[in-house]
């Protein structure tokens, strides 16, 4: 897949089990608020970025690995005059919960979810593993020979278990300068994210969350980068999107993610998706 058509998606479905992809360019790059519905992880290697994860910071460096979960709204915000490289793994779902019966695969990004972090810094005596596992997967890729996809799943599986065990016993580093976090907004976060269906106004969070509703606006766009309005219409389009493909009709799904007007619903969805819900679902 070539890179410009990587970085042109917002948003999509994953057909494999899992996709590798080495990226290295100094142009410069505006990179969109955008979320997937597959897995993501974000090996950093070089340059000047900063990543944006649901409402956290994350000044990195080289080596530093990211895991972003599927619907977590992200974005990178890079410095055009440094080379930016970077690994990126896209990952299916699916393809981790056919371990389950062995390890469930997922737990790295489970935690990462349930913590509101999703940082993983090596310390030096891990790295040599990952480095060897990486250039394994590339290898193999790269010549082709007999077996190699065989042999690419199974140095990928190796990779997360290694992630996962490295990450499932870190402690949060949120105190690292290079870290930006704010409780409140976090609680607020947490808060929008698991009252999708209800009453999210500004008033009522400002009020809930003991703040005016203009330092909340003003402090909520400075952390995450999204107003809280637009934020919140995301997450209830995601969450639209997944009770559809959960069978779910369309006027149901509408009501269920917080949409108390069809036509709002309507006109928000197709401008997101390019599409009504009826035909994007039907393509």
């Amino acid at each position: 897949m070539c890179e410009n058509k990587i970085l042109k998606i917002k948003k999509g479905y994953l057909n494999n089990d899992f996709e590798i992809f080495h990226l290295k360019n100094r142009e410069s790059i505006d990179f969109e608020f955008h979320y997937h519905e597959f897995s993501k992880i974000v090996i950093f290697l070089s340059g000047d970025t900063t990543y944006l994860i649901e409402g956290n910071s994350y000044k990195l460096k080289p080596w530093d690995i990211l895991l972003i979960n599927s619907n977590d709204i992200h974005k990178a915000v890079i410095d055009p005059n440094k080379i930016y490289e970077r690994i990126i793994f896209w990952i299916n779902p699916n393809f981790l919960a056919r371990h389950n019966d062995k390890c469930n695969l997922s737990s790295c990004f489970e935690m990462a979810s349930k913590q509101r972090f999703n940082l993983l810094r090596l310390e030096n005596a891990h790295l040599g593993n990952i480095k060897k596992l990486l250039f394994n997967m590339e290898s193999s890729l790269k010549h082709r020979e007999f077996g190699y996809k065989l042999l690419v799943e199974c140095f990928f599986i190796q990779f997360m278990v290694y992630v996962n065990r490295l990450f499932l016993g870190q402690k949060k580093p949120m105190e690292l300068p290079d870290i930006k976090y704010d409780e409140n907004i976090g609680n607020i976060l947490n808060y929008i994210n698991k009252n999708l269906n209800g009453n999210l106004s500004i008033d009522y969070i400002s009020s809930r969350f003991y703040m005016s509703k203009y330092y909340l606006m003003h402090k909520f766009k400075e952390q995450t980068g999204y107003t809280i309005h637009n934020y919140i219409l995301q997450k209830r389009l995601i969450m639209s999107n997944l009770l559809i493909k959960k069978g779910m009709s369309i006027t149901d799904a509408c009501l269920e993610s917080g949409f108390n007007d069809y036509s709002n619903f309507l006109r928000a969805f197709k401008k997101v998706f390019g599409l009504s819900p009826r035909e994007y679902y039907k393509g």
